[in-house]
């Protein structure tokens, strides 16, 4: 998937924004080497409080986007199939089309600073985490922005099921945009350039459960 008192608390907010920022880069992905050329920053059109869940069925994704679903004979199609075995309404192709839209909605939600989106779609730890960066952006006064313009290539890289606790880990190749900006409006972090991405996000259910939810339990760029 802050602002303080002057002049010394602005620093120390600094500081701690800084922290955070670096902590949450293996959160919400780094630059892979690959930046396309700059392009205009446009807001997304859509809003950023709402959407699906991961759910286990399939909806309609983008054209542009693959889905990787391992092979059922492999090691992991073997371990997804005993998910299924668990939960009968689990199936993985729909997983990875939930994904994304919560990989899509955690990065536009931590951009807005919508910790209500965020606290349905993490796990207690990771939202701390995010919490606590979302309070240090607030208190130095600095706008995150992120758009996620395209998320090319989306595949199964891990599964594990121990009891009825699921577990899968998932590859997201996204072309992004990240920029924050501080109270003035001028860049303190990112680039309004395109940038390619790579995530490796992972989630987890108990399949016993009626939630449906998946939720983000660990991330860090490859």
């Amino acid at each position: 998937m802050g602002g303080g008192g002057f002049p010394i608390d602005l620093v120390l907010f600094g500081m701690i924004a800084a922290f955070l920022v670096l902590r949450l880069r293996s959160i919400l992905g780094r630059r892979t080497g690959y930046e396309r050329p700059p392009q205009p920053y446009q807001p997304p059109t859509g809003p950023t409080t709402q959407g699906p869940v991961i759910d286990g069925r399939a909806e309609p994704v983008a054209a542009t986007t693959h889905h990787a679903v391992p092979e059922p004979v492999s090691a992991l199609g073997q371990t997804l199939a005993r998910m299924q075995e668990a939960d009968r309404s689990f199936d993985p192709a729909g997983f990875l089309d939930g994904a994304e839209k919560a990989f899509r909605l955690i990065v536009g939600a931590f951009a807005a600073g919508d910790r209500t989106t965020l606290r349905n779609l993490l796990s207690d730890d990771t939202y701390r985490a995010f919490d606590q960066a979302i309070a240090a952006r607030e208190a130095a006064g600095h706008q995150q922005i992120s758009e996620v313009r395209a998320v090319p290539g989306v595949s199964v890289e891990t599964a594990d099921l121990t009891g009825t606790v699921a577990h899968i880990g998932v590859k997201f190749v996204s072309d992004q945009i990240s920029l924050t900006r501080d109270a003035a409006g001028n860049p303190v972090a990112g680039t309004d350039a395109v940038t390619e991405i790579t995530d490796l996000w992972t989630f987890e259910r108990d399949m016993s459960s009626r939630d449906p939810t998946w939720r983000l339990v660990a991330a860090h760029s490859t």
